[in-house]
């Protein structure tokens, strides 16, 4: 490492025509940058300029020495740049992981004006509901939706979102629509969980009371549009979050079932490997689902 900082000097010397010049602009005494040059003389065995009390001039093998230091600091320059431009610009690849259901709709329509503003940036969605490593699959920035597991992971908050619970006006007429929280447990439950095992409701009421209600779901996934779906073909109750329902809500496919009652909200996160100051693409990122999340 010292012999590529010498090289470096070296090729300044040469460029500025002095040692003096060259220690100045590199914030050196001239006798340190003397003594760089006759220890890089030592090292590769071959005398690389003369020096006179006027002038210093290369040698044969100086002038061929120096064509190869000017290339590895032009290099390291451009390295510097080109990171440079990463951490500043919106350039490059943003890898992005999240569930199926908000790399649907809100990621794209949050991220659509960065792409069409940056024609040099890139995107790389990664749609799952499944915890992927960020490291080993190089992801840049992963949305997360519930409570967080502890990890190394950075997590942002980007919003709080309602949960309800909803079902189809034909399975309501056909089993009737709850009336209070206890009720649900005689329902039929779509639930949102890997193994099927019962669920806990914890909602809340107008005047602050609180149930805590057990169900327990004939038909169980872990993927939350599938449950979504399967709700719509009137197989029974649910639980989403309220924006992934916008649509089926507001035209009436999906009623919400005791809309009273609250369950507690959701947060969604935005999930980085580092706490490290991050590059433009990944910070602009994060503000505009952000500012997404708030409209909605």
């Amino acid at each position: 490492m010292d012999k590529l900082k010498r090289m470096a000097i070296f090729a300044r010397v040469v460029e500025t025509h002095s040692m003096s010049g060259a220690a100045r602009e590199l914030g050196m005494s001239t006798s340190a940058i003397s003594q760089q040059m006759r220890q890089l003389e030592k090292e590769t065995g071959v005398v690389l300029m003369h020096r006179s009390t006027r002038k210093l001039s290369l040698t044969e093998a100086g002038e061929t020495f120096y064509a190869g230091c000017a290339s590895m600091v032009h290099a390291a320059r451009q390295a510097e740049q080109r990171l440079a431009d990463l951490r500043d610009e919106l350039v490059g690849e943003l890898r992005i992981a999240a569930p199926i259901g908000f790399a649907g709709a809100t990621l794209p329509a949050a991220l659509a004006p960065l792409l069409e503003q940056h024609p040099q940036l890139k995107l790389r969605l990664l749609a799952g509901d499944e915890r992927i490593d960020l490291i080993e699959a190089r992801i840049d920035l992963a949305i997360r939706v519930g409570r967080l597991a502890d990890s190394t992971l950075i997590a942002r908050p980007l919003a709080q979102v309602q949960e309800v619970i909803c079902a189809t006006p034909e399975y309501l007429q056909r089993n009737g629509m709850p009336k209070a929280p206890e009720e649900l447990a005689q329902h039929e439950w779509i639930t949102l969980t890997v193994l099927g095992e019962p669920q806990f409701l914890e909602l809340t009421g107008p005047g602050g009371e609180t149930r805590r209600v057990r169900v327990e779901g004939r038909i169980a996934s872990n993927e939350a549009q599938s449950t979504k779906h399967l709700t719509l073909a009137h197989l029974g109750l649910s639980r989403n979050i309220v924006t992934d329902l916008a649509a089926e809500l507001a035209d009436g496919r999906l009623v919400r079932v005791l809309p009273e009652w609250r369950l507690p909200d959701i947060g969604i996160y935005a999930v980085t490997p580092r706490r490290d100051e991050q590059p433009a693409k990944v910070r602009h990122a994060i503000k505009a689902l952000k500012a997404a999340l708030e409209v909605r």
